[in-house]
């Protein structure tokens, strides 16, 4: 093995090399952090905690939601979000769920989402509402049938919740107007799929996991394909 200088800044209980076989796939990984880690915090938004415990309940409401809708294995869905509390639900969900991870830059142009949502085959797409103005331009142009919109605010609780959603819209003007017809809420689609059965798939480790698209800067953006290897 070869002796790289970084190996030096490795943490004793860090070794140098990992076993990919110790693992099926990603969504063993991340069941494993819910069941170890619990009640700890594994991401923090605006002060606002979500534990591993809760992030465990609510991606999976979320993979039982989507399992409702009709997706399975394989099927390709497109999260369209900055880093909000909105984001590791919707993408640990849609992975216990076997679907193809499409991560899409919110700030993309018409043109540019258009071709990715084409591109990957994504046929469901959540989204922050200060990008829906564009997506609902988009959509026509694509095989895109379902919408989950989220705001800012959504996990953060409370009343807090209700004055950055209001603030973002009302007060600072970042939500321009849109209107996308059967468009889902997404606090809706947790706690719709609370009250579903999530079916866990069977999920090796060369099933495909993420479709991650390069910039585009030597042309149209091209979507790589990573398996859960």
């Amino acid at each position: 093995m070869k002796d790289f200088p970084w190996f030096k800044n490795y943490p004793a209980s860090v070794g140098q090399e990992i076993n990919p076989d110790s693992y099926k796939s990603v969504a063993e990984i991340i069941e494993e952090s819910f069941n170890k880690y619990g009640k700890n915090a594994a991401y923090v938004s605006m002060d606002k905690e979500l534990s591993y415990k809760e992030l465990d309940q609510q991606s999976k409401n979320f993979a039982a939601y989507l399992q409702g809708l009709g997706l399975k294995k394989g099927d390709k869905i497109a999260l369209m979000m900055p880093n909000l509390l909105q984001y590791p639900i919707a993408l640990f969900g849609a992975i216990r769920a076997g679907l193809i991870v499409v991560n899409t830059n919110p700030l993309y142009t018409v043109r540019e989402m258009t071709h990715q949502f084409n591109d990957s085959g994504a046929e469901t797409l959540v989204v922050l509402s200060n990008f829906a103005a564009g997506v609902e331009k988009a959509l026509p142009k694509t095989k895109i049938k379902n919408v989950i919109i989220t705001d800012i605010g959504d996990r953060l609780g409370g009343f807090k919740s209700v004055l950055v959603n209001f603030v973002v819209k009302y007060i600072k003007k970042l939500v321009p107007a849109y209107h996308i017809p059967n468009a889902v809420k997404f606090n809706s689609t947790l706690s719709k799929g609370a009250s579903q059965k999530f079916s866990k798939p069977e999920i090796s480790a060369e099933d495909l996991v993420f479709f991650q698209y390069t910039g585009g800067t030597t042309g149209v953006s091209k979507g790589a394909m990573l398996t859960n290897r």
